[in-house]
């Protein structure tokens, strides 16, 4: 006779596992029974006495299997007494915390790539922001038009006066002879040029600084007193010498009659820092030619120039007969070539290129206190236009000279300015 219960017959030790277990398959981490004592009286009397023979059938003890199940074979399961903790031993799933297979989750590659791009994102703005706000702190807002008096209607487009100056502040004795650019006090202006920009394409005129112009009434710049139009007609570079940019700035639109928005000058020596910030630009000389005031020695063809061989190329004059005309026309050619260097991805996506090129480039220009970085960047991407072939270059229109000054063609000069004010596709040529 088994005196077992009938719930720990040896009839359902077939599928266990562990010592004594038939089965070949190894024990694992498993969950323990936990046996909980009859209450007292549960056989009658007073104690937990078993039953007497042929007695009633004894109630089986309970168990809690640690999964929360528990109770009596086939009493209630919420006699639990509070003895049992559950699980004994540890032992999860098949495959452990990571999953199936176990090792470590997968990543979350959608929530790594997001992360990514807005931290690139957040690099880019910050850095975009920094350097914009770096840039403007470097322009040197000099010159106020608003002291201009009488100055004809804006057109429509935007145009700008680009001077260089052979302004030396700032240049050792030694940069002042490297660069041949002599000891003369106070400055003048070796290259004056009208860019336009438009929609219906831009336009470069060069203007020479033997171009012959009447001096109009002028209000002076320090001092503030107008001086009246005496009909004197002298260089146009005299007029920079005279008063300064603003003097520039009203002789050329009592001349011309065409309304200037902004005002760009650069100096030798911050020019020649740009060109070797860049890393140099190349050029083809048409003809090769020596100066020996501007230390100008070229041979003809391609060839990269460094800071001190393009000043000596955009300030040369003597090596050539038509000496103002021709430089104007070197002029032009370096400064498109330099926009089209500067505007490069090589240069703008570098910022070993980038920084220092912008230094030196903002450390050294003159602007207007209207101008702005937007202004100052559609300056350069039109003159990069210009000598990509999208827009025009010329010099102004001459008709002759007195008094070894270059006179404008007024009536191809008229035309000119009409199509600017109107932004018109430019028909007038110049020499």
């Amino acid at each position: 006779m088994n005196e077992w219960p009938e719930a720990w017959s040896d009839d359902n030790r077939d599928n266990r596992y562990g010592r004594g277990s038939a089965s070949a398959q190894p024990e694992s981490a498993r969950v323990m029974r936990q046996v909980r004592r009859p209450a007292p009286g549960a056989y009658g009397g007073s104690g937990p006495s078993a039953p007497p023979y042929g007695g009633a059938v004894p109630q089986q003890p309970s168990y809690v299997d640690g999964q929360g199940h528990g109770g009596y074979a086939g009493g209630p399961a919420d006699d639990y007494d509070g003895y049992n903790t559950g699980q004994v031993y540890g032992g999860g799933g098949h495959g452990g915390a990571g999953g199936p297979g176990g090792g470590r989750p997968r990543p979350n590659w959608r929530r790594r790539i997001k992360w990514t791009a807005i931290t690139v994102v957040t690099v880019l703005v910050v850095t975009s922001v920094a350097t914009y706000f770096w840039a403007d702190s470097k322009l040197h807002r000099d010159v106020d038009l608003s002291k201009v008096i009488d100055r004809p209607s804006a057109g429509d487009g935007t145009n700008y006066l680009i001077v260089g100056s052979d302004s030396r502040a700032g240049m050792s004795s030694e940069e002042k002879k490297k660069l041949h650019t002599g000891s003369a006090e106070g400055k003048r202006t070796d290259s004056m040029m009208i860019l336009h920009v438009g929609s219906s394409g831009d336009t470069l005129i060069s203007l020479p600084r033997d171009s012959n112009v009447t001096i109009p009434s002028y209000k002076g710049s320090t001092s503030g007193k107008t001086y009246p139009n005496t009909g004197r007609q002298t260089k146009l570079n005299a007029a920079y010498a005279e008063d300064g940019p603003t003097l520039l700035v009203r002789t050329i639109e009592y001349n011309m009659g065409l309304h200037i928005d902004h005002y760009v000058e650069i100096g030798f020596a911050g020019f020649a820092k740009i060109v070797d910030a860049v890393g140099g630009v190349t050029i083809d000389i048409d003809k090769g030619f020596k100066d020996k005031y501007s230390g100008a020695d070229f041979k003809a063809g391609k060839q990269t120039l460094n800071g001190e061989q393009a000043l000596a190329f955009v300030r040369t004059r003597h090596a050539f007969a038509a000496s103002d005309l021709q430089r104007t026309k070197n002029q032009q050619k370096f400064l498109s070539a330099l926009a089209h260097q500067v505007a490069t991805p090589s240069t703008v996506l570098n910022p070993f290129t980038f920084y220092p090129t912008m230094g030196a480039g903002l450390d050294s220009l003159t602007v207007d206190k209207d101008m702005s970085l937007w202004d100052l960047a559609s300056m350069f991407w039109a003159m990069k236009g210009v000598s990509g072939g999208d827009g025009t270059s010329m010099n102004m229109p001459i008709s002759g000279s007195t008094n070894g000054n270059l006179v404008w063609d007024k009536a191809k000069v008229k035309t000119l300015v009409n199509e600017l004010n109107n932004d018109e596709k430019v028909t007038v040529s110049g020499d």
